[in-house]
């Protein structure tokens, strides 16, 4: 358990990576946006939702609960982050239960995969068999599907379901396949640039705000 003078310490650190993160993830969409310009489906169109609901029915792509018993999200197969690298333009944009958003994230988040080459097909290959040591993911799919031969068949025919789903969307699987190679590289600098301008700014305003500042605010005749 961490203690919780570590998780303030955890709490300031992460702040900075959050607006970094934030921009990150404006750029991609900007960047969707731009590649979806010329496209006939786009990914709020009705087209695009039958598209989803035919292959999914009204059911997580990832546990299969029923989405509407529980609180759902827009969902993106390659999370819009600076490893993943993923649009959102149609077959990368599903609705998920907001419980696998979560846990997925773990996996999204890793700069390097070991179990699979993209974050939501890692995500699906927690079996129980592959992790060495302690596993929140693999100890999720547990709590899914208690039983090992059910969870091993379903977690395949998710991640089968899923391919197959992304296969009707070959133009933006290119896109994406032609972007992977440049994107990551380029996000890495914007992320660092951008906390690198955070923590020149603040200390800026700091600096400006000075010790008086400081008295000023303290000061019980204010």
């Amino acid at each position: 358990m961490i203690e919780p003078i570590s998780q303030l310490r955890s709490a300031t650190r992460r702040a900075k990576s959050d607006v970094a993160n934030k921009l990150v993830s404006m750029f991609l969409h900007e960047l969707s946006r731009k590649v979806a310009e010329d496209r006939a489906l786009r990914v709020e169109s009705e087209e695009y939702a039958l598209l989803v609901r035919q292959a999914f029915g009204s059911k997580c792509p990832y546990c299969l609960c029923d989405l509407s018993e529980f609180q759902c999200v827009v969902e993106h197969l390659d999370g819009m982050n600076r490893y993943r690298a993923g649009l959102h333009i149609p077959g990368n944009v599903l609705v998920a239960c907001r419980r696998c958003n979560s846990e997925k994230r773990r996996d999204d988040s890793l700069k390097t995969l070991s179990l699979a080459g993209s974050g939501w097909a890692s995500f699906l290959s927690h079996s129980g068999e592959r992790c060495t040591g302690p596993c929140q993911t693999c100890a999720y799919w547990r709590g899914v599907w208690p039983d090992d031969a059910t969870r091993a068949l379903r977690l395949t025919e998710n991640r089968d379901r899923i391919r197959s789903f992304r296969s009707q969307f070959p133009e933006s699987e290119r896109v994406m396949a032609s972007l992977s190679s440049a994107l990551p590289d380029l996000l890495a600098k914007l992320y660092s640039d951008c906390q690198s301008f955070a923590e020149r700014e603040i200390g800026v305003l700091l600096e400006r705000f000075g010790d008086k500042g400081v008295a000023a605010a303290l000061s019980p005749n204010v």
